[in-house]
């Protein structure tokens, strides 16, 4: 396909027809099968979260975080009450429908309207949740409302380079890998080249038809296992 060039023969890129800013995120409740995402709220959430950020064996889940393990929960309750007034990051709470509870909570953060791009960001996933479909499931459903409802163009996720783990969880769930950036971060004492995972509209449809693939009651047998992975519906549907 051959570049679009302007009138001084320069090679510029596609018209985005009808483009106008997107709108910020809102204090929306979002439901799931298996959870629902709201905006944190320091009453409701705080003494769930504490609890089930407490279920871990050991600190191994916050290495790659700003923060560290939470002991106290006074500690806790005044980072939280940060976060739930924050705009940028903007935090969720996770819900597990089944219990009622807060496990979790991730956030929309460094968000651009005029150019349609935002990050997902800050996932404090706690044991109840990981690797779960809960977990898979919050993550569609913020993912969705950033596509569908929101209009964005571009949705990142970035982390440590090191934590194979997160760069793992981003490809599963549908993100392109796009490159390190050295040097970029300095945490907790010491370096982070930051690795670089997006998702852009026109994979979205592909990426959504997956998701609710993967979601759906047939793909869960009796216990709760699912039939068949995540990545087995994108190749399915790109075959």
């Amino acid at each position: 396909m051959s570049a679009r060039l302007n009138e001084f023969q320069q090679p510029i890129g596609d018209p985005v027809a009808g483009w106008q800013p997107r709108e910020r995120p809102a204090r929306v409740t979002i439901a799931g099968r298996f959870c629902r995402i709201e905006p944190i709220d320091l009453e409701r959430h705080a003494a769930d979260l504490f609890e089930a950020y407490g279920t871990a064996a050991d600190g191994r889940d916050w290495t790659y975080l700003f923060a560290e393990p939470f002991i106290d929960f006074g500690a806790f309750r005044e980072s939280l009450a940060k976060a739930a007034a924050s705009s940028d990051p903007f935090h969720y709470a996770v819900i597990d429908r089944a219990s009622g509870k807060a496990v979790g909570t991730f956030a929309l953060m460094r968000i651009e309207p005029v150019h349609g791009v935002i990050e997902v960001g800050s996932v404090t996933f706690s044991p109840r949740l990981k690797q779960t479909p809960l977990s898979t499931e919050a993550q569609y459903l913020l993912m969705r409302y950033v596509f569908d409802d929101l209009g964005y163009r571009r949705y990142e996720w970035k982390c440590d380079s090191l934590n194979a783990p997160s760069r793992k969880t981003a490809l599963r769930l549908g993100f392109q890998f796009e490159g390190i950036f050295r040097q970029a971060i300095v945490y907790k004492g010491r370096n982070r080249d930051t690795a670089w995972f997006a998702i852009i509209d026109p994979d979205w449809p592909q990426a959504k038809a997956a998701f609710e693939r993967w979601l759906s009651k047939e793909n869960f047998d009796a216990q709760g296992q699912q039939r068949a992975s995540l990545a087995s519906f994108r190749e399915t549907k790109a075959s």
